[in-house]
């Protein structure tokens, strides 16, 4: 049976609003099918429009989560790796602060320098602070000025004795020139040594530090 438009269009026109119950077979399933569709939009924009959207923010919080659980489950499986590297860290600088003296031992160090060269025989013609002690983080560094004449191989053991040292001491901007007598040479040589900063120090270099900062901020 073909779809006549015509006679569709026709039970249109004579519709009584305020009585739907005399309407037509075709105009009241149109009207309901209009009247479910206007419901469907009202729903969606009221009601499930909102659903969806907590539902796409609770999908992003689940996928944020799942990532942080990853991170969190890959540092507790290194945990135990990171733990035994910080002991070792932490075994690697003690050893290394070990082989600074503190405030009371430098004079000792000091000694022990002069006394290396004597007992290669040689004779110093300067041993002496070159300027006052530069502190750094946790430590404070001396460089002392000092020349001593002897033989090439007196100066050579002289060398190798004092990075031999139980204490950290370095020889820098050596310099080697004939003394003009027997053969014998001067070795003029800057030595640098190292001591530990105690507590009351560091924590007068960190206020230092924060007032010159403080100051460069004004």
């Amino acid at each position: 049976m073909a779809f006549n438009v015509s006679e569709f269009l026709e039970d249109f026109k004579h519709l009584n609003p305020k009585d739907p119950g005399t309407w037509p077979a075709l105009p009241k399933a149109a009207a309901l099918l209009g009247l479910l569709v206007a419901l469907l939009i009202a729903a969606y924009a009221l009601v499930w429009q909102g659903q969806m959207d907590e539902l796409d923010q609770g999908v992003a919080q689940e996928s944020k989560l799942k990532d942080e659980y990853v991170e969190k489950k890959k540092k507790a499986i290194n945990l135990d790796l990171h733990r035994q590297q910080l002991r070792e860290i932490d075994s690697s600088f003690g050893a290394l602060l070990k082989q600074l003296p503190n405030k009371a031992q430098m004079d000792g160090l000091l000694n022990d320098i002069n006394q290396a060269g004597l007992g290669r025989g040689l004779e110093f013609e300067l041993f002496r602070p070159a300027g006052g002690e530069i502190s750094k983080e946790f430590y404070a560094e001396l460089p002392i000025s000092l020349k001593v004449t002897g033989n090439y191989h007196d100066i050579g053991a002289f060398a190798s004795d004092v990075g031999q040292l139980s204490r950290i001491v370095t020889l820098n901007d050596v310099s080697i020139s004939s003394a003009g007598k027997d053969g014998r040479l001067n070795m003029d040589a800057t030595a640098r040594t190292f001591r530990y900063l105690d507590d009351e120090e560091i924590a007068k270099q960190r206020q230092s530090t924060q007032a010159a900062k403080k100051a460069a901020k004004k």
